[in-house]
């Protein structure tokens, strides 16, 4: 369904620790499949859900989403915690996924995208003959 790569969540971790800029270049993540559909929801707290784009190519799913801060003239921050920047998300997608069915919608923070199973990966029921079976057939 999903091939998992993160040869750079350790530098990514140690970047969110030491970073005093407030940026975040990853964002959380859990994939999931609920009977002929495999979901993706990533989340994007606080982020205009204009800024969102989404594109599929050749199975690699790129998730992209800026979150700004806006400071209004004579106010003086003390303390800047949340993360602001381009967010961006990348997924190795299965060829057992229709990426031409993928739907996304934004709710409460949350990305979500559906993505439905196709028919060759879903579970089907197999016949199995007997040898009664074939020589009642012969007859």
């Amino acid at each position: 369904m999903l091939l998992r790569t993160a040869p750079f969540r350790t530098f990514d971790a140690f970047d969110q620790l030491f970073n005093t800029a407030g940026t975040r270049t990853t964002a959380p993540l859990d994939a999931y499949r609920d009977g002929d559909t495999f979901f993706v929801e990533i989340d994007l707290p606080g982020v205009d859900p204009a800024t969102i784009d989404a594109t599929v190519d050749r199975n690699v799913l790129t998730v992209r989403a800026e979150r700004t801060r806006t400071d209004r003239e004579g106010v003086r921050r003390v303390i800047a915690e949340r993360p602001t920047g381009t967010v961006t998300r990348r997924l190795v997608l299965g060829d057992t996924l229709d990426t031409e069915g993928l739907q996304a919608s934004y709710d409460a923070g949350v990305l979500t995208l559906s993505i439905p199973v196709t028919e060759k990966a879903r579970p089907r029921k197999i016949e199995i003959s007997t040898a009664q079976h074939e020589l009642a057939a012969a007859r």
